[in-house]
């Protein structure tokens, strides 16, 4: 039974979804860059002793809804990772949260984590990629209302084969919708440890192909904020590039937010913004972006804590930052 099972693996991996493909020229690229801005305090914070969220809340994923704007974060008990769910009219100020998915321990999720995950409108329902298992993978859920919610049966971005760069866990979705294309951008881990981020694309958001030369963006030299892991990705377009928020670990387990920019979306460069804690808040680590783009400013909501750790217990609230263009002097 072992040489049967392990023959059917070899073959899926074969037959696995791999191609090349390139997102969509963003049209004409304008020169000039993002200046940052943040509020000094946190949107979002912790819960109370008792709540879902009382040790970290993290990871915002906000989308635009008939109602004002939807949260959906994740939250960290000491021993569970949770998705929330809050609301907000202006992005400022979020009421009493509720938690709306809880991993199940009884099927491929484990009892760990049900989280860190990437919104998306689309078609009247609340599309949501999550992370979940103990090696972590990526399933989807989708709801109509944000109250009830229904799980895919399996997970929808499953591990690379041996010796791929995501061939240990994946995580960290963001999944933008352009031109009858879903993007996902994700974190792989391989065998050595090393976190990067890639990309697939998929038509309905469960049946994905992963782009045949991940990772897209690979560690920062020695000695960068990003020189031991990226994670939690952030992409749109605008000014003729796409952009891309997202994380990077130094060796002290400091977190950081860089900014890239590419023509394709696979090619990335990373430009002189790096975005650091500047209150006692989130002073160790900032990360977990998600934008909503506007005309004169791109809407950030993000993680941040106190304490240098790659995971949890970090004190986690969320806070709000703009990224506003500044041309290039003629």
């Amino acid at each position: 039974m072992r040489l049967v099972a392990f023959a059917a693996c070899l073959l899926a991996v074969a037959c696995g979804r791999y191609e090349r493909f390139a997102l969509p020229p963003p049209g004409e690229p304008e020169q000039g860059g993002y200046e940052w801005t943040a509020m000094e305090t946190p949107v979002l914070s912790r819960g109370l002793a008792g709540d879902e969220d009382r040790v970290d809340a993290l990871n915002p994923s906000i989308v635009a809804g008939a109602g004002g704007l939807v949260n959906l974060y994740s939250g960290f008990d000491g021993k569970q990772w949770r998705t929330l769910l809050a609301r907000s009219p202006d992005g400022l100020q979020w009421p009493a949260a509720r938690a709306v998915i809880a991993p199940d321990a009884q099927t491929w999720e484990g009892g760990a984590i049900a989280a860190n995950g990437a919104a998306l409108l689309s078609d009247g329902l609340i599309h949501y990629w999550y992370q979940a298992g103990e090696r972590p993978r990526i399933g989807l859920a989708r709801s109509g209302d944000g109250n009830k919610w229904v799980k895919h049966f399996e997970p929808v971005l499953s591990y690379g084969p041996r010796g791929a760069w995501d061939e240990r866990a994946l995580g960290d979705p963001y999944v933008i919708e352009h031109e009858g294309w879903l993007y996902m951008y994700y974190l792989g881990e391989d065998r050595a440890r090393r976190q990067r981020l890639g990309v697939a694309r998929s038509r309905d958001g469960v049946i994905w192909t992963r782009f045949r030369g991940n990772p897209a963006i690979e560690l920062g030299p020695d000695g960068e904020f990003d020189e031991s892991g990226l994670g939690e990705p952030a992409v749109w377009r605008d000014h003729g590039w796409w952009w891309m928020l997202y994380t990077g670990r130094d060796r002290n387990e400091v977190r950081r937010m860089g900014l890239a920019r590419s023509r394709d979306g696979l090619k990335w460069e990373r430009t002189p913004l790096v975005i650091a804690g500047g209150q006692n808040w989130n002073a160790k680590v900032v990360c977990d972006a998600t934008v909503i783009v506007e005309p004169d400013r791109v809407r950030v909501w993000f993680g941040g804590g106190d304490v240098a750790h790659p995971a949890e217990n970090i004190n986690g609230q969320i806070g709000y930052g703009e990224l506003r263009w500044k041309p290039a002097a003629r």
